[in-house]
């Protein structure tokens, strides 16, 4: 068995509420094993009889047309490996100075694929002042110096400027979902 996380895009923003029992339920109709929900933003934690990387591409698909059909909406699904999510909370992409400075917070936003050079370009010039950006693999890590409603940026400015869609999580929310990973 593998273990996964779902990284699931509008869940309880934009007026649509899910219970996480519900959310729960419809892994297991999927067959899942050991699934937990973590904080109610669409954080789920399973098993699933498929492992790798690979296999992650095909539990989006199954995962994004269940929740269609369960919720009656399109729930774009970022599936990370355990191993990945690790690799992703440990990476460091701005010096500790700049992470842990009064203010600061870190962001990671999930993709699909990694983005293309000139739309990794064109996010960098987003960047200075408040927002600093740096892409690593299907991640985008956001720096906000200072406070949050100061920043002009959102998730949904970073999914025009990468033409793709996203869900962007609080690095601390990651970092604890990859410590109940192992």
């Amino acid at each position: 068995m593998g273990r996964y996380v779902a990284f699931l895009r509008a869940i309880n923003v934009g007026g649509h509420t899910v219970k996480m029992a519900d959310l729960r339920q419809s892994f297991e109709a999927l067959g899942f094993a050991n699934i937990e929900t973590f904080i109610a933003s669409g954080n789920v934690i399973f098993e699933a009889t498929r492992t790798g990387a690979r296999a992650a591409s095909a539990l989006e698909s199954r995962i994004e047309t269940a929740l269609q059909d369960d919720l009656g909406y399109r729930v774009d699904t970022f599936i990370r490996t355990a191993k990945e999510l690790r690799g992703i909370a440990a990476y460091q992409p701005f010096g500790d100075s700049e992470i842990t400075a009064p203010g600061s917070r870190l962001f990671v936003a999930f993709v699909g694929k990694p983005p293309a050079a000139e739309l990794v370009d064109r996010l960098m010039a987003l960047s200075g002042g408040i927002d600093s950006f740096r892409v690593h693999g299907r991640e985008v890590y956001w720096l906000v110096r200072g406070r949050y409603s100061d920043s002009r940026f959102s998730g949904t400015l970073l999914e025009r400027t990468l033409g793709m869609p996203a869900t962007v999580r609080g690095a601390a929310t990651v970092a604890k979902i990859a410590a109940k990973l192992g």
